[in-house]
C-alpha cells in the first residue's frame, strides 16, 4: 500500500488577504498629535473610541445642529497623478464647512472617512494632517473618522475621501434667505482657484491639450496652481454676523453662480451679476481658452472666481465690505437683487 502524506492547510491571516491591522493601528497613533490641535469647547471623546462625543454649549436658548457631507471629487486623481497628498485635506473640510456656514452656522466638529486598497501610511497621515489643518482654519474638532483598507476595490496607489461636519446656530439666527429684498446688494468673496469643482472637465482638457503639469503657469508650477486647496470662509463670515445682517449666503460650488444664487433667492427675486465687476483670474481663462469653453459652461461648472456669496441691505454694503476686507478676504460689489422677470432666470449675469 502507498502511504499518503496529506500538507497541512497554509495559514491564512488578514494580513495575507491584503488587510495589515497593525498598519492601521501605526496610523491612529500617527494622527492623535493632529486631532489634538483641533480640540475646542465641547469635546468629551475623540479619536480612539467607538464614537465621538460633543456636548452642545448651554449658552444656546434653542440650539439647531446643521450637517453637512461632501467628498474632493476627482482632484484626487491629480493629486495622485503629482503625489501631493498635503492640501487634500482642507479641500474635505472646506467643502462642507463651507455648505453649513451659508445657515449660519459655526461648524463644531468633524469627521471623516479614508478609503483604500492597501494603506499606505504616510500617505494617510499626510492627507488627515491636511484635514487637521482644515479642521484649525474653521474652528472646529476633528473628533472621528473611519480608515477603510479593502484589497481590490481601488487601483494602487490611489484612495478616496468623503467627510461629515456638524455645526449649530441659534434658530431665531438661521440664514435661510427669506429676508432677501429687492435692491440688496451681492457681494463676492475671492475663490483660491477652482476649489473642489469642475476637475473632470480640467482634467480632459489637460488630457486632450497633453499639457504638462510641470510647465510654468503665472510663475508658479501649474500642478501646483490646479492643487490649491479650497478657501474656508468660516472665521471671516462668522465675525461679519455679529456686525451686520447677513441676508443670505450662498457657496459656489458645482453649477457655479448660476445655479447656487437662486438656492437662497425667494421666487419672486433675481440677482442680476455685472460681469465686470471682478477680475476673472488667469487659471480660468486659461481654462476656457485651452478647452474651447463657452462663456455660459464656463459659469455654469467653475466658480470663475468668486467662492461665496455674501447678500445684504445696500445701507449695510459698506461696512460689509470693510469687515471681510480687514478680516483678511478680498470682495467686490457684483450684483444687486432685483425682480424677476417672470419665469426667467434668478441668477443674470450680463
Amino acid at each position: 500500500m502507498h502511504n499518503l502524506k496529506t500538507t497541512p492547510p497554509k495559514r491564512l491571516t488578514y494580513r495575507a488577504a491584503g488587510v495589515d491591522i497593525d498598519a492601521g493601528d501605526d496610523l491612529v497613533e500617527r494622527i492623535k498629535p493632529y486631532a489634538r490641535r483641533t480640540l475646542r469647547e465641547g469635546v468629551l471623546a475623540g479619536i480612539g473610541g467607538f464614537g465621538a462625543m460633543f456636548e452642545i454649549s448651554r449658552n444656546y436658548r434653542e440650539p439647531v445642529l446643521v450637517s453637512g457631507t461632501d467628498g474632493v471629487g476627482t482632484k484626487l486623481k491629480l493629486a495622485f497623478e503629482l503625489g501631493r497628498h498635503g492640501t487634500i485635506g482642507i479641500d474635505l473640510v472646506a467643502m462642507s464647512v463651507n455648505d453649513i456656514l451659508t445657515s449660519g452656522a459655526e461648524p463644531l466638529f468633524f469627521l471623516d472617512y479614508y478609503a483604500c486598497g492597501r494603506l499606505d501610511v504616510e500617505t494617510a497621515a499626510e492627507v488627515i494632517k491636511g484635514i487637521a489643518t482644515g479642521c484649525e482654519m474653521a474652528g472646529c474638532a476633528l473628533i472621528g473618522g473611519e480608515t477603510a483598507e479593502m484589497p481590490g476595490m481601488y487601483p494602487a496607489a490611489e484612495y478616496d475621501l468623503a467627510g461629515f461636519a456638524v455645526g449649530i446656530v441659534e434658530k431665531s439666527e438661521i440664514i435661510d434667505g427669506t429676508l432677501i429684498a429687492e435692491g440688496d446688494v451681492v457681494l463676492g468673496l475671492a475663490s483660491s482657484g477652482a476649489h473642489s469643482n469642475g476637475y473632470s472637465l480640467i482634467r480632459k482638457i489637460i488630457d486632450l491639450k497633453r499639457i504638462d503639469l510641470s510647465s510654468e503657469f503665472s510663475g508658479q508650477v501649474l500642478g501646483e496652481v490646479i492643487l490649491t486647496p479650497t478657501r474656508i470662509y468660516v472665521k471671516p463670515v462668522l465675525r461679519l454676523m455679529k456686525s451686520v445682517n447677513v441676508k443670505g449666503l450662498a457657496h459656489i460650488t458645482g453649477g457655479g453662480l448660476v445655479e447656487n444664487i437662486p438656492r437662497i433667492l425667494p421666487g419672486g427675486l433675481a440677482a442680476r451679476i455685472e460681469r465686470g465687476a471682478w477680475p476673472m483670474p488667469a487659471l480660468f481663462t486659461w481654462l476656457k481658452q485651452q478647452g474651447n469653453v463657452t462663456d455660459r459652461e464656463m459659469f455654469r461648472v467653475f466658480n470663475c472666481g468668486i467662492g461665496m456669496v455674501v447678500i445684504v441691505s445696500a445701507a449695510e454694503a459698506a461696512a460689509a465690505e470693510n469687515l471681510l476686507a480687514e478680516a483678511g478676504e478680498t470682495v467686490w460689489r457684483i450684483g444687486t437683487v432685483r425682480r424677476r422677470n417672470g419665469n426667467g432666470p434668478q441668477t443674470v449675469i450680463v
